[in-house]
């Protein structure tokens, strides 16, 4: 019996309601749409940000195992050009490329947040980019964890044109490259993420017509990717699935918590309004923040800090409806860290970091956080992701409400007959045959 193998097409900030305009719009996708199963709506994870968000449905775990709970780097006072957890270290439990690599199987990641330098995956274009002008294409990706060979073979030939992270441009690169790596490599598991819905929601709205080119543009490559595994010949051992890590609201206004911090001497500034120091800071993700305090062991300035939240909470104008502790979070959510408490959006605003005034900052595309729609937000808010697959040892037909997005990945090794044993999910078996 032959190897089954595994393609996941994540289409970052795509909802149920996009797949029910394709069903409306489109025949071929209505046919395939029949072959296949579906979870209509997944429940993402808490906050609902990318890297968060992937992490889990790679490793079947939750932030407060899987340890990545933001998609910025903490670095107090930087505004601007912040990294993100791009690299594979900041994940503290294995995956499913770990396992899968372990297991024998050939493993392959186009833009899959959080796996540049992954040891376990054979053919890695990781989700990254150069980080300068003077930092070269290759050079950046070299440096994330790219072969020679697989930049020279599947990457050199589409990416010289491309201004990494503009849409569709950038999408368009990655597909041609998934492809190529599945006519070349035929790998046992691929993983493949792409942006451009999700910056169309931040810069349009959530249901616009620049967002549904996106959706259709996405239905275009899904099967161009399955037109790649009939050319390669793995095309009867796949299993396809189309998926998204979290849906988007749409926001008024961007809010400044440190400035608050810093009227009650939470945060103090230099002459020229540079940071000095902090006792509490707002690490924001977008419709949600997660507060620092600089030693969390100071009753004092927690209690402080937990007394300032809530009372802005109950004023009703500083864009929290809900504050926790890290230790109700964790218990609400399966989230902790290096943070003390989190705030919840009201639904239409999204937090910035500035400890600057004005309090409340213009709408803009600078940042994920910052554009006319955002996310972030509790799961239970707003459109829903999705999750559906077809193929070799998936049935047809089975539609599922409801399932959490942890289930993801226990599902993916169940296909491919290795063990995730550290998953908080277990296997979505209603969908397999």
């Amino acid at each position: 019996m032959s190897q089954s193998r595994v393609i996941v097409f994540s289409c970052d900030a795509m909802v149920y309601e996009d797949i029910k305009y394709l069903l409306e719009t489109s025949p071929r996708f209505a046919e395939l749409f029949s072959k296949g199963s579906m979870v209509k709506r997944t429940r993402t994870i808490y906050p609902s940000v990318t890297y968060p968000c992937h992490t889990s449905m790679s490793t079947g775990c939750y932030p407060n195992k899987h340890g990545v709970t933001n998609n910025n780097i903490f670095m107090p006072g930087v505004t601007k050009n912040v990294p993100w957890t791009w690299f594979a270290d900041n994940i503290k439990c294995p995956d499913i490329f770990t396992a899968a690599k372990k297991a024998g199987l050939t493993t392959a990641c186009v833009f899959w947040p959080v796996t540049a330098s992954h040891e376990y995956i054979d053919y890695n274009f990781p989700e990254y980019w150069p980080q300068s002008p003077e930092d070269t294409k290759e050079e950046a990706f070299l440096r994330a964890g790219t072969t020679p060979e697989l930049y020279r073979e599947c990457i050199a030939p589409h990416i010289e044109k491309v201004k990494i992270r503009t849409h569709p441009d950038t999408d368009e690169l990655l597909v041609r490259v998934t492809c190529d790596m599945i006519e070349k490599y035929k790998p046992h598991l691929l993983l493949l993420h792409t942006g451009d819905v999700d910056s169309y929601r931040h810069g349009t709205g959530l249901f616009t017509e620049k967002v549904t080119s996106g959706v259709i543009d996405t239905e275009r490559w899904f099967f161009e990717i399955i037109e790649a595994t009939k050319k390669a010949g793995t095309f009867e051992e796949t299993n396809f699935f189309l998926i998204s890590d979290h849906g988007q609201l749409e926001i008024v206004r961007n809010l400044k918590p440190n400035v608050v911090f810093a009227d009650n001497g939470l945060i103090e500034v230099n002459e020229d309004g540079s940071l000095k120091s902090w006792k509490a800071y707002c690490h924001s993700t977008g419709l949600s923040a997660q507060i620092r305090l600089a030693d969390p062991t100071d009753k004092e300035t927690w209690q402080k800090t937990y007394d300032l939240l809530k009372w802005m909470k109950d004023e009703g104008i500083y864009g929290i409806s809900e504050v926790y502790t890290t230790e109700e979070i964790n218990e609400k959510e399966h989230l902790s860290g290096e943070f003390s408490f989190v705030i919840e959006s009201d639904g239409y605003t999204s937090f910035a970091e500035d400890w600057k005034r004005p309090m409340v900052k213009q709408l803009d595309l600078s940042d994920y956080r910052y554009g006319k729609a955002t996310h972030g937000h509790n799961p239970d808010k707003g459109p829903q992701p999705i999750f559906f697959g077809f193929g070799k040892d998936i049935k047809e037909g089975v539609i599922i409400e409801r399932r959490p997005t942890v289930d993801e990945a226990p599902t993916y090794a169940k296909i491919l007959g290795i063990d995730l044993p550290n998953a908080d999910g277990t296997s979505i078996d209603e969908m397999l045959k």
